[in-house]
């Protein structure tokens, strides 16, 4: 059965000098290249918000404006450009849609399994909020998750919100894994 790695919101306004950076978002690149050569099928996943979302902060929300679709912000960030994308899937589209997880009021699941994926490799941003949406749903979906390591970083709000999402993501199921060790898990079999 086909493996496919997801790949979260891998966009300019969550890398370093973005709208919401995450610290050392940028550093993702190179596992995801990785992953992204060795599994089937690729599957990215972006925050796609109208100018007025509820979640920015001049609508009361918690978040600075980002990810505005049809902005430079939105766009993926260049080290995907040499990755061939199997299918994109845009969250937070409507004003009133928060949605952390890429599975959450999107065709996912269904894109997934009608690719006959059995297992979803998770990497992207960030680990502590849209990581760990779309690892737990993905487990509740009942696809096999590994959650790659070295292919996220966190928001970190508070002190200890990685490590936290980690646990979350372990009790739901997922196994955390090293792009590494899967690339080598990919190629030899």
């Amino acid at each position: 059965m086909p493996r496919a790695l997801l790949i979260v919101d891998f966009q300019n306004d969550f890398a370093p000098g973005g709208a919401l950076a995450v610290r050392g978002g940028d550093e993702i690149a190179a596992p995801i290249e990785r992953l992204a050569e060795a599994l089937d099928v690729v599957v990215a996943t972006r925050d796609w918000h109208p100018p007025d979302h509820d979640s920015f902060a001049a609508q009361g929300g918690p978040w600075p404006v980002h990810c505005v679709r049809g902005t430079e912000g939105a766009e993926f960030h260049p080290a995907m450009r040499g990755i061939e994308i199997d299918a994109v899937v845009d969250v937070g589209r409507e004003r009133d849609e928060e949605g952390y997880s890429g599975f959450e009021n999107s065709d996912l699941a269904a894109i997934l399994r009608d690719r006959d994926v059995d297992e979803v490799v998770v990497g992207g941003l960030a680990t502590d909020y849209c990581v760990r949406a779309s690892a737990i749903d993905a487990c509740r979906e009942g696809f096999q998750v590994t959650v790659v390591e070295d292919a996220i970083r966190a928001v970190e709000v508070n002190e200890g919100d990685s490590r936290r999402a980690l646990a979350d993501m372990r009790a739901a199921g997922a196994r955390i894994a090293d792009s590494r060790d899967l690339v080598a898990d990919a190629t030899s079999g």
